[in-house]
């Protein structure tokens, strides 16, 4: 049976206007949750692993200002985050997609709105309490790779909600000017923006208020857009539908 040019499934997703708006709010959400991390927690990136294998490579040659620890802290609990996201996303392959999204989303929000809640106990300034640092950073980077292995397996072209050197080059490679059809334009120049005002939300929360509002922020966020998408009547069709 033909699927519906407005399905929310992957197989089709490229065609659906919910599921993609949904990608571009976690987008959003990414820049919060960085700006939180970077700013917050020494110049460590609990969404963007390419940042942290660089820095790593600093701090394994001494370079000051750059610790190992938060570095491999955030891989690996990244790592474990994709798993758990992997297995979940196995076992609802068969079932609707509103379940799976709406689980997925309820794995993220809870592991943001915890972080959040420890953030009220860190100072900042002097990185104290550490264990605080680092819960902050395991539980953020868990979220971001349970975020980044679901968004994995939904197969929506132009939108991984964390990554963009992929989109920068699709945008000159795909263009007019290099010979191309300018294909998923509007879709890449909205992934870039929705992580540029993020960030640039998430950098004004952290300096004025702290860890704790971008995290809250971030899982309010993924957790009412991921409702709202699930409304979607084809949000109750089978994932591989």
């Amino acid at each position: 049976m033909a699927t519906s040019p407005a399905s929310l499934s992957p197989s089709s997703s490229s065609s659906s206007a919910s599921l993609p708006a949904l990608l571009l709010l976690l987008s959003a959400t990414t820049g919060l949750v960085d700006a939180a991390s970077v700013l917050g927690l020494g110049k460590v990136f609990t969404a963007n692993m390419t940042g942290n294998i660089v820095f790593l490579g600093f701090a394994a040659v001494g370079t000051p200002g750059f610790k190992v620890a938060p570095f491999v802290v955030a891989i690996f609990t990244f790592m474990l985050g994709a798993v758990i996201a992997g297995r979940m996303g196995a076992a609802h392959v068969a079932g609707p997609l509103r379940q799976w999204l709406i689980r997925a989303a309820i794995v993220e929000t809870t592991l943001l709105w915890i972080a959040a809640a420890i953030a009220l106990l860190l100072h900042v300034p002097n990185q104290d309490p550490q264990w605080a640092v680092f819960a902050i950073i395991a539980l953020t980077a868990i979220a971001m790779g349970f975020r980044n292995a679901t968004v994995r397996q939904l197969k929506v072209p132009d939108l991984t909600t964390t990554v963009l050197t992929l989109t920068v080059t699709g945008i000159a490679a795909d263009s007019k000017l290099a010979g191309g059809a300018g294909a998923n334009l509007g879709r890449r120049i909205g992934a870039i923006a929705s992580i540029f005002a993020g960030a640039a939300a998430g950098a004004v929360l952290v300096t004025r208020t702290g860890l704790t509002a971008p995290l809250a922020l971030a899982g309010a966020m993924v957790l009412v857009g991921t409702l709202v998408c699930a409304r979607h009547p084809n949000a109750a069709l089978p994932r591989s539908a």
